[in-house]
């Protein structure tokens, strides 16, 4: 009786070990994911990873440009992207650096529209020193108003530096044109009229980090040689008692707009330049959508595409097409550039580029072309995840969108159900003159494009 029922726990085991094996591998990412949310709202992700000695350590801050709602204060997710380093009464801005030297560690970070993203990739045997530093910082995070007027100086020359180029400043012509109520229509960056005035905002920049580094807006992530166990006590141990804000902005909606808009910028002897920027939807990771939209874009503008060769490779009209749907956690825009040799074919490029959008909106796509592009996809993905920062880096993407790192899984499952029907319908919703943005870069004082 005993060995029956030692046999009968053995293949429970077993059967139940074989299920989440195969639950697993019905995913993209072909590693369990663990997550664990502390009482103060703190999301932990682990994910194990053979990386022996080696450990990614990431934070998100779902703070970005978007959260930034108040007139006149724009610019602030960027900045505490740069004043975070500036440390905290117990350990130096030097003191940190030394840390991340004897932990033989890279860290860094970065703002989008949705989030700030701090990370590290280090020695795995130091990481309850990882938790340890960056909990002080992200509690603890001081500084006087001296190095607040530096660090926002310092932010102004980045701007300024950064508006040189004429791609710069289409873009944020093109946003600040085709948002005229939702905060996209700023860059992470800010309005230049803000960035000008951050030194005298010294209270404000108190209140932003007190509102938005809190826990409820953060998530841990930890890939590579870990266990769930131990990241989840080092969470817990230096994370525990930071205390939940009650701050949430109202984000405006964007009105619907009702006909094509234009952006310009006035640049003589440089290549011109062409980008279509349409209305499209908010990402979800339960809806076709936007996984529609990326394969019909990358069908109709990648390099293997019949246009690309009709224009950059016969015809040599362009030097480049290319774009797809931007993933946000508000609707955004599907955008198409072209880079195009000489400024009178501007017209004729962007002909083409809208003639091939609209033949989708009626013209089925071949069923083999869209599997082949799905494939491609999704190999490409499945074969850059191949460190531990390449994965927290995209699992972070996915949390910064909803919060939940499965809806990585989630979206990519969704590319196996796209049909060509799928691909027409997007198409006919999104690509359509009264969303339209269209942004150039050429010679003359205005756009040289209907």
């Amino acid at each position: 009786m005993r060995k029956k029922l030692v046999a009968l726990l053995l293949f429970a085991f077993a059967f139940s070990a074989a299920m989440a094996q195969s639950s697993q591998s019905n995913k993209i990412l072909p590693y369990p994911i663990h997550q664990k949310k502390l009482p103060n709202g703190l999301n932990v992700v682990t994910v194990p990873y053979n990386s022996p000695g080696l450990a990614a350590f990431y934070i998100v801050v779902r703070a970005g440009s978007r959260e930034e709602v108040e007139k006149g204060k724009t610019g602030f997710a960027h900045f505490f992207e740069h004043m975070m380093f500036r440390g905290t009464d117990k350990y130096s801005a030097d003191a940190y650096n030394n840390i991340m030297q004897e932990m033989g560690a890279a860290a860094n970070a970065n703002t989008s529209i949705d989030r700030t993203l701090y990370h590290m990739t280090g020695n795995s045997n130091m990481l309850e020193k990882m938790f340890e530093i960056e909990a002080d910082r992200f509690q603890n995070l001081k500084y006087p108003v001296h190095e607040f007027k530096t660090e926002a100086g310092a932010v102004k020359g980045e701007y300024t530096k950064n508006s040189a180029s004429p791609y710069q400043q289409l873009y944020e012509k093109v946003v600040s044109t085709a948002f005229t109520k939702h905060t996209y229509a700023h860059t992470t960056m800010g309005f230049f009229e803000d960035v000008v005035d951050m030194p005298n905002q010294y209270d404000y920049s108190l209140e932003f980090f007190d509102r938005f580094y809190r826990p409820e807006y953060s998530t841990i992530i930890v890939v590579g040689d870990v266990t769930p166990e131990r990241v989840n006590q080092l969470a817990q141990q230096y994370f525990g008692t930071w205390k939940r804000g009650n701050y949430k902005p109202e984000i405006p909606t964007e009105p619907r707009q009702f006909q094509t808009r234009y952006a310009h910028v006035k640049q003589a002897g440089f290549p011109p330049y062409l980008s279509l920027n349409y209305k499209g939807p908010a990402f979800n990771d339960r809806s076709k959508e936007l996984p529609a939209l990326s394969i019909l874009t990358t069908i109709l503008f990648s390099e293997n595409s019949d246009l690309y060769r009709k224009l950059v490779v016969d015809e040599q009209k362009a030097r480049f097409i290319g774009g797809g749907p931007q993933f946000s956690r508000d609707p955004n825009l599907i955008s198409i550039a072209a880079s195009v040799v000489k400024a009178e074919d501007m017209q004729y490029v962007k002909d083409e580029i809208t003639r091939v959008l609209n033949e989708a909106k009626t013209q089925p796509i071949d069923d083999k072309k869209i599997a082949e592009t799905k494939s491609r996809i999704k190999y490409s993905f499945a074969m850059s995840m191949d460190s531990p920062d390449a994965i927290a880096n995209s699992l972070s993407r996915f949390i910064w969108l909803t919060g939940n790192p499965e809806s990585l899984n989630n979206t990519y499952s969704l590319y196996d159900s796209i049909t060509a029907k799928d691909l027409m319908d997007v198409a006919k919703k999104y690509f359509v003159n009264q969303t339209l943005t269209i942004g150039t870069i050429g010679p003359g004082n205005t756009s040289p494009v209907k």
